[in-house]
């Protein structure tokens, strides 16, 4: 368990929210950004695209993935996920905030897959771990209210 005071405060004040959809993760070949550009505009959230010099990472609901594959002439997926978010704002200078989360889930073996925005953080994992990571993530951050009586 985490030991550091200030993220021990944070993890006691944290909620998170399972999204109900299932998610698929797809890596699709750079050379198709143009067309990613165009066809994710109508995507709903949750919903992560990353153009880097390798790929553009995508994480979608399936169903709109489903759609929209056959656009698409080289890509890798893999399915069912889900999102997990920790439902607070999350200070751009906060060490370690991550790296407990994983730390975490890892004694449990569940991989993850981290989404991070400016204002909040994910965690893609795989379906059938959800409801193992949801109740471990819960029992930390219980722990941690307890302690400061939150």
């Amino acid at each position: 368990m985490e030991k550091n005071p200030e993220i021990r405060k944070l993890l006691a004040r944290i909620t998170i929210t399972e999204l109900p959809e299932d998610y698929t993760v797809v890596s699709i070949d750079r050379k198709e950004e143009e067309k990613s550009r165009q066809l994710f505009s109508h995507f709903t959230p949750f919903f992560s695209i990353t153009f880097e010099s390798h790929e553009v990472s995508v994480v979608a609901k399936t169903q709109e993935w489903v759609k929209t594959q056959k656009y698409f002439s080289a890509f890798i997926e893999e399915s069912p996920f889900r999102v997990i978010t920790f439902d607070t704002v999350l200070d751009l200078n906060i060490i370690g905030f991550m790296a407990v989360i994983a730390s975490n889930l890892a004694l449990i073996a569940v991989p993850i897959y981290p989404v991070s925005t400016f204002l909040r953080d994910h965690i893609v994992v795989k379906k059938k771990d959800t409801q193992k990571a949801v109740d471990s993530l819960r029992h930390m951050f219980k722990e941690c209210a307890d302690e400061y009586n939150y």
